[in-house]
C-alpha cells in the first residue's frame, strides 16, 4: 500500500509510518508531499492520506493518529499500548501523560532540525522507533544504574560523603554530587508505586493528581507534606535536626535544611527557635 501525509514530519507522520511497517504492511511506501496537495496527491498516486484533517486516519478528540492506527488494526501489543503515550504526549504538547513524551519531541524536533530529506528523516525515525519499542517492551523497569559496580559507587559516595571527618574539608564536587544523588532518592513514596496500589495508570495518576491536591504534583505534594510534618516535630518535639530530617525522609541534615528554607523562607533551627511550644 502507498500511503501519503503532510511533508517536514517530526512525531505522528514518523511513528505511523513505523507502526504500518512494523505491525500492519512491511512493505508500505510513503510521500511526503505539501500539505495543500495530500488529498489532490492521494487520489492521483491511489495513496492513503493519513495525519491530516478530513480523512479516516487523522487525531480524534484528544488522541493522535497513532492511536487510531492501533484501534483500527486491533493491535494488542502491551509495549505499542504503552508508546502510544508517549507519542500522544509528545505529538499534542501534554508531557503530562507519560515522562519520555519531553524526550521524544526533543529528539524528533532536532532530527526534523539536521534533517532536510523527508526520506532520510523517516530512515532515522524508524531507528528511533525500533529502540523506544524495545524499551517499552523489555526495558521500562531498568535504571540507569543498575549494576553491581555502579550500585556500589552509589552506595560509597552516599556514605563516604555523608560522614564530616573531623578536619577534612569535602570537595565542592562531591557536594554537588550528593545534592544530585539526593535529589534522586529523597521521596520514597514513588508514583509508580503507588498507581500499582491503586490500580491506576501511572500517567493518568499524574495527569489528574494536581486537580485533587491543591493544583501540586505528586512529587510536590509529598515534599510539602513532608515539610509539614517537620514544621509539627519542631514545634512540639525534642528531636534534634538531624533525627528530623531522616523521620521527614530526608537523606541528611544539610538537605533537609535547605528544601526546608526554600519552602518557608527560613532555617529550620530558626523556625524552631521561634515557634517551639515552651
Amino acid at each position: 500500500m502507498k500511503w501519503i501525509t503532510r511533508e517536514k514530519p517530526k512525531i505522528d507522520r514518523i511513528a505511523c509510518p513505523w507502526l504500518i511497517k512494523r505491525f500492519i504492511d512491511p512493505g508500505a511506501e510513503f510521500i511526503y508531499v505539501p500539505f495543500n496537495e495530500v488529498k489532490e496527491k492521494a487520489h492521483k498516486l491511489d495513496a492513503i492520506p493519513f495525519d491530516i484533517p478530513g480523512v479516516e486516519f487523522t487525531h480524534y478528540d484528544d488522541e493522535c493518529t497513532f492511536d487510531y492506527f492501533i484501534k483500527k488494526y486491533k493491535l494488542a501489543d502491551p509495549a505499542i499500548h504503552s508508546m502510544a503515550l508517549v507519542v500522544r504526549g509528545a505529538d499534542t504538547d501534554r508531557h503530562d501523560i507519560a515522562p519520555q513524551a519531553s524526550g521524544l519531541w526533543a529528539i524528533s524536533a532536532g532530527l526534523a532540525y539536521n534533517t532536510g530529506n523527508d526520506q532520510q528523516l523517516l530512515e532515522k525515525g524508524m531507528m528511533l522507533y525500533d529502540a523506544l519499542y524495545s524499551w517499552t517492551k523489555y526495558l521500562q523497569n531498568e535504571k540507569h544504574t543498575q549494576t553491581p559496580s555502579e550500585n556500589l559507587l552509589v552506595d560509597v559516595l552516599k556514605k563516604y560523603i555523608s560522614q564530616k571527618k573531623k578536619g577534612k574539608k569535602i570537595p565542592g564536587w562531591a557536594r554537588e554530587l550528593k545534592e544530585i544523588i539526593q535529589d534522586h532518592i529523597d521521596t520514597s513514596l514513588s508514583l509508580k508505586e503507588t498507581s500499582k496500589v491503586l490500580n491506576v495508570h501511572p500517567a493518568y495518576l499524574s495527569r489528574e493528581f494536581s486537580k485533587y491536591f491543591d493544583n501540586l504534583s505528586f512529587g510536590e505534594y509529598i515534599r510539602k507534606l513532608r515539610i509539614e510534618k517537620a514544621m509539627e516535630y519542631l514545634q512540639s518535639s525534642s528531636y534534634s535536626l538531624t533525627e528530623i530530617a531522616y523521620l521527614t525522609g530526608f537523606s541528611d541534615q544539610s538537605h533537609f535544611t535547605r528544601i526546608f528554607k526554600k519552602h518557608t523562607g527560613e532555617n529550620p533551627s530558626a523556625y524552631k527557635k521561634k515557634h517551639s511550644k515552651k
